[in-house]
């Protein structure tokens, strides 16, 4: 039952919490003149890439399961997942300008 509860709270995490970020970092987009129908999609994956980060390194420790395999992201793995979402947060708007 508690890795139902925990598989829940993950997609409430990334559903919600991604749906949340998404949609205010789709209307700063917009307000800056990004092409959201051609590079849209890069804001997305960043967001998820940095939800990601934060329930593996922070949420993972609050939740129902206690099992196995809980353990944080190598230091490593987690600057190089962030230093590429914030590329990826980065790259609309300057793609845009090169049209």
């Amino acid at each position: 039952m508690r890795v139902i509860l925990e598989l829940i709270r993950i997609l409430f995490i990334l559903g919600l919490g991604g749906a949340i970020i998404s949609t205010v970092l789709i209307a700063i987009y917009t307000s800056i003149g990004v092409n959201m129908n051609q590079y849209g999609w890069l804001g997305s994956i960043a967001i998820l890439i940095l939800l990601f980060v934060w329930y593996r390194n922070k949420l993972q420790f609050s939740g129902w399961y206690t099992g196995n395999g809980r353990e944080k992201l190598p230091k490593k793995v987690s600057q190089a997942l962030i230093l590429c979402s914030l590329l990826l947060l980065v790259s609309p708007p300057l793609l845009s300008l090169s049209i």
